[in-house]
Parts: structure tokens; sequence; C-alpha cells
């Protein structure tokens, strides 16, 4: 099955993740994107489960890790939708990134987002 990648959007129409992106140097998206499209061609198993439906993505820049919390979303989980994006300084995902992606996840669908379900 093929998997597809979508960002999260605010109601008022921003995308922090895109943004989050568009801010690294070339080497660095480089290296987020080239996980990002690992964990779409794998699935899941590519990437690490964090709690409840949420999961991450995790790369390695230059001196730096960088993380992509995401949540497989439609009716056969195809679509990743991103909803938080991080530098990370420590071993562990700090909760209140974990916290904002799973409010995000419940703001995207309450406004009914998200593939249609067929």
């Amino acid at each position: 099955m093929a998997h597809r990648w979508r960002d999260y959007q605010t109601a008022s129409g921003r995308r922090p993740i895109k943004e989050f992106l568009a801010g690294l140097d070339d080497e660095d998206l480089a290296s987020v994107v080239a996980a990002m499209k690992e964990v779409r061609q794998r699935g899941l198993e590519a990437a690490r489960h964090l709690d409840g439906e949420i999961y991450e993505v995790r790369a390695d820049g230059r001196g730096v890790i960088y993380r992509i919390l995401f949540a497989p979303e439609g009716k056969h989980k195809q679509v990743f939708l991103s909803l938080e994006a991080i530098k990370k300084k420590t071993q562990k995902t700090p909760s209140n990134a974990i916290s904002l992606a799973k409010r995000r996840l419940r703001d995207w669908r309450a406004r009914g987002n998200g593939p249609p379900h067929l």
C-alpha cells in the first residue's frame, strides 16, 4: 500500500511543520526528507511509536537531531499526517511535543479534515 504525507494546517491556514522545514538549511532538510521518505516507503515499521496514535520520524542533522511527530490517518492508515516538528536536545521526546501533536490531531479531525472514508 502506498503511503503519502500531509501536513497539519491550523484553522487560520498556518502550516507549522512546513514552516519548520522551510527554516532548515539544505543539508538538514535533505536528512529530514530522506527519513520521511523511508517511512512513506516502509510504513510504520520505519517509525517509532510514542503514545496512542502518535509516531515519530527520526532524522540526524548536522550536530542536531530532528523529530517529526505524526499520526496515520485515513480508512487504511495510508496518510501520514505530520503534526509537530522539533529539534531534539534530550534522549526522550518532550511530553509537551507529544501533547501538542495530540491536540493538533484532535483539532484536524474536529474540523473534518483528513481523507474521506470510502
